[in-house]
């Protein structure tokens, strides 16, 4: 019986973090493109290891690179930077500090304000403030809450 449970908060253990993760979509409706403030878009979300981030854009029209901070003043992505071109790029924030995203599509980083700088914590969000949260899915959520309660059901079970 003791082998059970232990085995059930095991599992417990580790798929709640992962379901307290949030999804950013970088920009909202709006997506990724030109002409929108993604510093505006972050002030007061709060980023931490275990989220991700969701750029959308049109395949073929933007693009996405993980540079440093030097490329992200520049609006240049040096040799090394990472490019994300799907149009649906979905980027897991694994480490904490500072991430600098652009688009290199001429003129859209530097003219088109086409770029976004992020701090990321280390740990789980907090329950985040109405006016600062991200747009969550339920489903991680509902599923969250589903997996916690059978968890408790089978150990009151066995």
């Amino acid at each position: 019986m003791a082998s059970t449970q232990f085995f059930i908060f095991a599992i417990l253990a580790v798929l709640v973090p992962s379901i307290l993760a949030t999804d950013f979509v970088v920009g909202d409706d709006k997506g990724w493109t030109t002409g929108f403030d993604y510093q505006t878009w972050a002030d007061g979300k709060e980023f931490h290891v275990g989220d991700q981030l969701l750029f959308n854009h049109k395949k073929g029209v933007h693009n996405v690179f993980k540079v440093n901070g030097t490329d992200f003043q520049r609006c240049n992505a040096s040799a090394g930077s990472v490019e994300f071109t799907s149009g649906n790029d979905v980027i897991p924030l694994k480490t904490p500090g500072k991430k600098w995203y652009i688009c290199c599509v001429p003129n859209d980083c530097a003219n088109g304000n086409q770029k976004l700088a992020i701090t990321v914590f280390d740990g789980q969000s907090p329950a985040p403030s109405p006016t600062s949260a991200a747009r969550r899915s339920v489903a991680p959520v509902y599923y969250g809450w589903m997996v916690a309660f059978f968890g408790i059901l089978m150990m009151v079970m066995v």
